[in-house]
């Protein structure tokens, strides 16, 4: 598996400038007191790979609370807090990851996990391709 040679700060940075300065849960901005976290979407565990493409920033408050809760329902419990989820930008995120291990081939044990959680986070009646 190929994996990003960038480290830590530099690929939250990268992450920060392709999706924006907030939390994908909460909505909260980084700033001097809210501190930004590079978040796994498909779990190591899972199989996820430790690719941009698998990855988000989240606060430390959301990254360390959802401990392996899955992406459907975290999101769910984040809302019935009152936060804003951003769930089009995990959806994005998850697609973008969709399409590069298509392209890369591989992640055999992270497509059935990713494509459940894009069945869940997907608005209702939205396109539901199936990854191979």
């Amino acid at each position: 598996m190929r994996t990003d040679q960038r480290n830590r700060a530099q690929r939250l940075a990268a992450i920060l400038e392709r999706d924006g300065d907030t939390c994908v849960w909460c909505g909260r901005r980084f700033d001097g007191l809210v501190g930004a976290t590079t978040e796994h979407l498909v779990p190591r565990l899972k199989g996820g790979p430790s690719w941009l493409d698998n990855e988000v920033a989240a606060c430390r408050r959301c990254n360390g609370q959802r401990g392996h809760a899955t992406l459907g329902d975290w999101a769910d419990e984040c809302e019935r807090r009152g936060w804003l989820v951003d769930r089009a930008r995990l959806v994005r995120t998850l697609e973008r990851l969709q399409v590069a291990i298509l392209e890369r081939g591989g992640q055999r044990r992270a497509r059935p996990w990713l494509a459940s959680q894009l069945r869940r986070l997907r608005p209702r009646g939205v396109g539901r391709g199936r990854m191979g």
